[in-house]
């Protein structure tokens, strides 16, 4: 195994532990709601608060991993988090337990744009769209494995012992990456020359200041923002609505809610097949077609499904067109990925953190608009209209996205960008 690939062994760990922190809050809603007598309003906010905290320190904690290396700021922001996973068990009030999850959310805004910058010092640009497509697929199957661990634990210890239990698995895994994971190939004596060569150099000029000026001139980072607002709301549908949905929509009895699983799996799926072909596709068609032909494939099939939903009257046919979004969403969003490494370069922790921030944005746009759509339509299926749009928006977003054009122009290359073969 080459050594880049262990570095991403690690990385999966870490999505699949994000996830899993993530959604175990949602997966012990019903007792702590019980338990503290929360209402809905209140635990609207429980979940909604670590998404505003996470949209703000997604830049901040982005850029602290340019200036000092995401060894130092992964290890930091892990620690930080699961200390906070651990305190949500020990909360004895609402008030507490929004303070915790905000400050569980400014940890956690560390991880993507963090694990970005160690797909691109690690990874060579064809291959780094599949890197990321795996570490993608590690969140959603932490996700799917929430409920089967967190349900039997609470069983078992109780909810407050179950993120006790969560906060020691961080522990242990941020001491692990701090003694074995390094910066660059360069400071390992493990990796081989001729890895570190088809690795390449990672452009490594004074980073300490990004000059926001001349990025927010590009109109290609606009449009990735307008892309992340878009693709970001309507996979919040996905983490946030489904279940509802499927009850209260759709008429599924509480027993066939594990059908909601095949929407993850199939975007698991989606995330790692569209990583491997967009890798392909960039190196017989360069960067740009490479990366945009993935994400438009994926945001139109997902319009197009997401469409079909909402006129289909059958309701297991809705929930196979609803996992075929969800797959859709996630193929696009390995390309999306991709693009912000391209572009980013050895800024790539801030850029990142800047497109991650209006993607929550949206998320959090969807979490609290949907209710309302639903009553001013008079039903679930119609609500899912202003998704469609944006998600035909994304889709056009992506025809102004161009992977090889220079974000800031007097960045140096950190390797050649691949031109189209040759007809």
């Amino acid at each position: 195994m080459k050594y880049r690939h262990r570095v991403l062994v690690f990385l999966c760990s870490l999505g699949a532990i994000t996830y899993l922190d993530r959604i175990a809050i949602s997966v012990a809603g019903p007792r702590i709601q019980e338990d503290l007598g929360l209402s809905p309003e209140m635990w609207g906010w429980v979940v909604g608060i670590f998404t505003l905290s996470y949209a703000l320190f997604e830049i901040p904690t982005g850029r602290m991993g340019d200036r000092t290396g995401p060894r130092r700021v992964l290890t930091r922001v892990v620690l930080w988090w699961s200390a906070f996973t651990a305190l949500t068990g020990a909360v004895s009030s609402y008030a507490v337990l929004l303070a915790t999850r905000f400050m569980f959310g400014i940890g956690e805004a560390g991880a993507f744009p963090n694990t970005g910058i160690c797909v691109s010092r690690w990874f060579p640009a064809v291959e780094r769209a599949r890197a990321y497509g795996f570490f993608l697929m590690s969140t959603q199957l932490g996700g799917a494995l929430s409920p089967l661990l967190i349900v039997p634990l609470q069983i078992w210890l109780g909810w407050r012992a179950t993120f006790y239990f969560l906060g020691v698995i961080g522990v242990l895994w941020a001491v692990a990456w701090y003694r074995w994971y390094r910066d660059s190939p360069q400071e390992k004596s493990e990796v081989t020359a001729e890895e570190r060569e088809e690795i390449g150099v990672h452009a490594s000029a004074d980073n300490h200041r990004l000059p926001w000026g001349a990025a927010l001139r590009s109109t290609n980072l606009w449009a990735m923002f307008l892309l992340a607002f878009c693709y970001v709301y309507a996979f919040y549908f996905f983490i946030s609505w489904l279940h509802t949905y499927m009850v209260k929509g759709r008429g599924f009895t509480e027993g066939a809610l594990l059908l909601s699983a095949a929407p993850p799996v199939l975007g698991a799926l989606g995330n790692v097949a569209g990583g491997i072909v967009c890798d392909r596709l960039s190196k017989r068609f360069g960067l740009k077609w490479g990366r945009r032909s993935v994400g438009l494939a994926g945001m139109s099939c997902a319009a197009v499904f997401m469409g079909a939903t909402v006129l289909t009257p059958d309701k297991y046919l809705a929930l196979l067109f609803l996992g075929l979004v969800y797959a859709g969403i996630t193929t696009q969003q390995s390309a999306f990925a991709a693009v912000l490494l391209d572009i980013g370069r050895q800024y790539v922790g801030g850029i990142a953190g800047a497109a991650n921030m209006f993607a929550n944005i949206g998320g959090f746009a969807f979490s609290v608009s949907f209710g309302y759509f639903v009553a001013w339509f008079g039903g679930y299926d119609l609500a899912l209209i202003p998704v469609v749009v944006l998600l035909v928006v994304g889709t056009l977003a992506w025809l102004r996205i161009d992977a090889a054009e220079e974000l800031i122009p007097d960045i140096v290359a950190e390797m050649p960008i691949p031109a189209a073969a040759p007809a």
